[in-house]
């Protein structure tokens, strides 16, 4: 199967105040060492590899005291050119929103504001096919659903996550292409599950390996798909599909609960 790449514009943080201080998902353990350098090269491998794919990649700067911000993707969703900033459920995050507001403002973005309801940016948000599957259950408000259909409009197909390890939709659930996707199953609710299925009835699934390697926090440009490099069997899976799979090591940025697909938030632009 032939697939063909597309450029696409992302938006990303430099880990430069990158540190585990707190808890607020399972994979952070404060009382674990850290090292801020390494993140950085971890980091700074991802976004000279977008770069080297033909992609445009810009920076937003990082603030002192959020050493999550490197986490891109939660920070808003860009949709038609549209700009919903993340309304953080954490207090350790919430003042994030206001520098994702000055960065689109200041760029010339018009239809730009915070979300009434807390929401999570593309950590719960993901475009595929003309409709967002948005993600609920530990972070992002359900009601904010509605209010993100509203404000794009384009159908919201609400997911719900039921495993406190998958805590947003992206560490569950990765787009391929236009139409596909894969995801791991156990992540979700019953309904929710028969809803992907009816969905994508042929979409790749993840081994339980897989998804605790971060395996579905991968990003694609519809050919390559950038994902964590021990999730092999994902790995495999997308070369039997034709894609071409690349490899990453984020092992210290998954110390934060964070993986390739967090640290890129995709703008954009129609």
């Amino acid at each position: 199967m032939s697939r063909t790449a597309t450029p696409r514009h992302y938006l990303m943080v430099r880990p430069t105040y990158f540190d585990v201080e707190y808890s607020i998902n399972p994979w952070m353990d404060p009382g674990k060492p850290t090292s801020t350098e390494l993140a950085i090269a971890q980091w700074g491998w991802l976004h000279d590899l977008y770069a080297d794919l033909g992609h445009r990649v810009e920076l937003l700067e990082p603030r002192a005291g959020l050493p999550d911000m490197v986490f891109a993707a939660n920070g808003a969703t860009v949709l038609g050119g549209r700009v919903l900033v993340a309304r953080f459920r954490y207090t350790q995050r919430t003042a994030e929103a206001d520098a994702y507001l000055d960065w689109f403002g200041a760029r010339g973005y018009t239809d730009v504001r915070q979300a009434q309801w807390v929401n999570e940016g593309e950590g719960d948000y993901l475009a595929v096919g003309g409709r967002l599957l948005a993600g609920t259950g530990f972070r992002t408000n359900p009601r904010a659903h509605d209010e993100s259909a509203a404000y794009f409009g384009v159908p919201v197909v609400g997911l719900r996550l039921v495993d406190p390890r998958y805590y947003h939709l992206d560490t569950a659930l990765a787009v391929l292409d236009t139409d596909e996707v894969m995801y791991y199953p156990p992540a979700f609710a019953p309904e929710s599950l028969e809803v992907l299925r009816e969905l994508y009835p042929d979409a790749i699934t993840a081994s339980d390996d897989d998804a605790a390697a971060f395996g579905l926090n991968a990003v694609s440009d519809g050919r390559h798909v950038v994902l964590p490099q021990a999730a092999t069997g994902l790995i495999g899976q997308l070369r039997e599909r034709g894609f071409e799979p690349i490899g990453a090591d984020v092992s210290e940025l998954l110390k934060a609960g964070g993986s390739v697909k967090c640290c890129t938030l995709e703008l954009r632009h129609a």
